[in-house]
């Protein structure tokens, strides 16, 4: 089954210029907040005949009037059988900051059912799981004052509508969500083993994850690893997006 059938594939995945019989998929994960849109720019850096969905989850874009998940095995679990009967050896994933968990847990979902997962797993701007901590204090983990900080902080795109007393009402419920799963998935993760290859991107001014926790990942695989940075902080990949997209392409094809 192909991966896409227009620009919107369905209620989970959304494909930016789709491709008939592609040559290569890439299946994008969003971070803490994010939206599939986040990926909509990533086709122009690539060949014609590769293809990039991107997952969107609920409470944002066109699925802004559903609840938002806030437990890693539910959200991982409903991805995994939206993506396990469109698999493919040439499809891979990558993931960016609480979306490379989900890209992790999702390709581990994946072998463990038997199904044919990602040719590779590309992770950016996270901490391997095991070396994962609490980012707020309590059983209530980050109060809203805390959490727009933190998401200030990091200067994501869209950073700016949390200024807006309205736009905020609007935003923040998925980012709250988002970050509940997050907190929750730092204390119970089990750490999964992958068996397929795997690299690990990240900004060298970023203060979390910090390059050793990023290198860790190495330690979740049986295949090789590799990481790369790149300057900037969290969102390194924005200002470098071509760059990024860069890599991953020429190491997509040196696997042939």
């Amino acid at each position: 089954m192909a991966l896409s059938s227009g620009p919107h594939s369905g209620q989970w995945l959304r494909t930016y210029r789709p491709v008939a019989a592609p040559r290569m998929r890439i299946v994008c994960f969003p971070h803490a907040g994010g939206s599939a849109s986040f990926f909509r720019s990533w086709p122009q850096h690539l060949p014609a005949d590769w293809e990039v969905s991107a997952v969107c989850y609920p409470g944002r874009e066109t699925r802004m009037a559903e609840p938002a998940i806030t437990s890693m095995a539910e959200l991982a679990g409903r991805i995994a059988d939206e993506l396990a009967p469109r698999m493919t050896s040439r499809t891979v994933f990558f993931g960016h900051s609480m979306g490379a968990s989900v890209a992790h847990e999702v390709a581990a979902l994946l072998a463990g059912r038997g199904v044919a997962g990602p040719a590779v797993l590309l992770v950016s701007g996270r901490a391997a799981p095991h070396r994962l901590r609490r980012l707020g204090s309590g059983d209530d983990g980050l109060t809203d004052e805390e959490l727009l900080a933190r998401v200030g902080g990091l200067g994501g795109p869209g950073t700016e509508f949390l200024q807006d007393p309205e736009l905020r009402e609007l935003f923040l419920p998925p980012i709250r969500a988002d970050y509940r799963l997050v907190e929750a998935y730092a204390e119970e993760s089990k750490a999964p083993a992958v068996d397929i290859p795997l690299v690990a991107y990240y900004g060298t001014d970023d203060p979390d994850p910090v390059p050793d926790d990023v290198r860790a990942w190495a330690e979740l695989t049986s295949d090789r690893c590799a990481a790369r940075a790149f300057p900037g902080g969290h969102f390194y990949l924005v200002p470098h997006e071509a760059e990024l997209v860069g890599d991953i392409r020429e190491r997509l094809v040196a696997l042939g």
